[in-house]
This record gives structure tokens, sequence and C-alpha cells, in this order.
């Protein structure tokens, strides 16, 4: 068959080149055919379009318009042999069903007379629309790798040498210098002597203001007998319970240092 291409144009283009004579050995199989429809999310999607197309009133829908419209879309689908949820036949019976009772006399009795046979699909319309308006307006915000690319910067990461923590070995150590150095100090007069926890506390709390580290054996003194030793340790390890004071080390087996805690907070 030769083509006019002043009237009708080319047939095609073929490598840039028209093509005006369809060839004689040219083969279309029976299923080369697509046919392309609006596509829809389900069955409440289809009726919106079709409610909003045609300019009907959500409120107050023609059921026999609507019902034709919908049926024709679901012919025209499985006309073509294209895939049809259940889920668009099952509304399909809904709707018919909706019609028929639409079509039967109104009841008299006043209890049934506001019942209106559209009144579920219309609450599950509305709702529908605005879940997806809501939808649209969560797709207009921007998204990353979209509207806009995430930026990605490498920063080095700084480690902090953080002193050792004090074992109980280390104050057992400690304790036993101490009570040895005491012992060396030793006299044999008998005195009774009232020594206070609290006021020992005080006193170190003082001894350490203003100062940043202080080595452990300084807040002993030289020429203290074993109880006041007692009690300053245990004043030590009061404040150190109720996190007044801070106890480090700078290596194992090292000397221990003793720092307050408003020291750090004030620096």
């Amino acid at each position: 068959m030769l083509l006019n291409p002043a009237t009708t144009g080319p047939v095609a283009r073929i490598h840039g080149e028209p093509l005006l004579e369809l060839p004689r050995d040219l083969y279309i199989p029976p299923d080369a055919l697509e046919v392309f429809l609006d596509t829809f999310q389900g069955p409440l999607d289809l009726l919106l379009y079709l409610i909003r197309r045609h300019n009907l009133e959500v409120l107050d829908i023609p059921m026999a318009e609507l019902t034709r419209q919908y049926m024709t879309y679901v012919e025209m689908m499985r006309a073509n042999q294209l895939e049809l949820a259940a889920e668009y036949l099952l509304m399909a019976a809904l709707l018919i069903e909706i019609k028929s009772r639409m079509l039967l006399p109104r009841p008299t009795s006043k209890a049934n007379e506001d019942l209106d046979p559209r009144t579920e699909l219309v609450r599950r319309l509305l709702e529908y629309e605005q879940m997806k308006l809501a939808a649209l307006r969560l797709n207009e915000l921007p998204q990353a790798e979209r509207n806009f690319a995430l930026a990605h910067a490498w920063i080095e990461q700084t480690t902090v040498n953080r002193l050792p923590e004090v074992s109980v070995n280390d104050l057992r150590n400690a304790w036993l210098t101490l009570v040895a150095r005491a012992q060396v100090n030793r006299h044999h007069r008998v005195t009774r002597e009232e020594l206070s926890v609290r006021a020992h506390m005080s006193r170190i709390l003082r001894y350490l203001q203003g100062r940043e580290f202080v080595e452990f054996q300084e807040l002993f003194s030289s020429t203290a007998g074993v109880a006041e030793i007692v009690v300053t340790f245990l004043a030590l390890l009061e404040l150190s319970r109720e996190a007044l004071v801070e106890l480090t080390q700078s290596q194992t087996f090292g000397t221990i240092y003793v720092r307050s805690i408003s020291f750090l907070t004030v620096t």
C-alpha cells in the first residue's frame, strides 16, 4: 500500500529516513496492542476520580450515574484482559446494592427515615480524600536526595586521655604506707582525744580549695597518730562517696592525687 506523503505524511521514520510504504511481510501479533488506562490506588480512588471528574456532589451522590461510570471502567479492564483486583468487584457489588436499596420505597417509620444507604460510602470517600490530600502535602515537603543532597563531612575523632581509676589495692597500699609512718612516730603517752570525721572532711575541703591536684600523702599530717590517720582516711572516703572529691592516678602504682569536684565545676 502506497501512501501519499503530502496528505498523510510518512508512516514512521527509521534512522531519520521517512517510511512511506508499509512492508508487505509486516506481521502484527494479536497481543501487540496495549491499552493504557489511568491507574488508581483502589476502588475508592477510582470513585473519587469519577466524582470529581464529572462534578458530582459527594454528599448527594447520584448512584445510578456513578454506578454506570464505575461499571464502564471495570468492563473496560476486563475486556482488555487487564488484571482486576477483587476489591474492585467487591465495590461494584456494593454500588449495585446501594443503588437497589435506593430504588426501594422509603420506610414510613420515623426511626428509619434518616437512614441513607449512601452514608457509609460517603464517609469512606471523605476520609480517603482527606488522607490523599495529606499525602500530597507531605510529598510536597523537601525530601533528601530529591530536592536537596545531604552533605557529609568527616570530623576527626579526638581521644581524651582519662587518668586511670584508683583501685582498692592502690588505696590499701597507700593506707599501709601511712600506718607504717605513723608507727614510727608512735609514743607511749596514753591520751583520750575526740576526733570528728565531719571536722576532718571540712579540713580536707578547705585544704583542697584553690588547688587543682594534691598528693594523697599531703592530706595526712606527718606527726599524726594512728587514730587521726584513721579518721582522716574515713573522712576522705566519705568525701569520695558523696562525690565531693575525685581520686586519680597518673599511672599504675603511681602517686594518688586528690582534687575537689567544686574546683572542676568552676574551671
